[in-house]
């Protein structure tokens, strides 16, 4: 399926989109229930204000991408990676992912070796 320079917004449950690839795409405001996206990628992409649920992300693959707002409930997250990209209010477990990250630079092994 593919779906170009379309501007709906999308509600989309109990789907396979494994290995699925979204460049330059806005899913800002996008519902996804029961998906799996496993081995996705998203690129340059608008996914702010994204809702997913019960969704299978293992091995998905996140580049400059907006997540700011987005709300990601019960994932499996496996081997996911995110980067550079805006994550601005984005939460795991309550805790905002900026604090996490500067907890972990503080104090990850081998910090100060050159």
């Amino acid at each position: 399926m593919k779906l170009l320079r379309t501007k709906e917004i999308l509600d989309v449950d109990d789907t396979d989109l494994s290995a699925s690839t979204f460049n330059d795409s806005n899913l800002s405001g996008t519902t996804f229930n029961q998906i799996n996206f496993s081995g996705a990628s998203f690129n340059d992409s608008n996914m702010s204000g994204w809702s997913v649920n019960d969704v299978n992300l293992s091995g998905l693959v996140m580049n400059a991408v907006n997540l700011s707002g987005a709300v990601i409930k019960n994932a499996n997250l496996t081997g996911a990676q995110i980067n550079g990209s805006r994550l601005t209010g984005a939460t795991i477990d309550g805790i905002e992912i900026s604090e996490l990250l500067a907890v972990y630079k503080a104090n990850r092994p081998g910090k100060n070796e050159v």
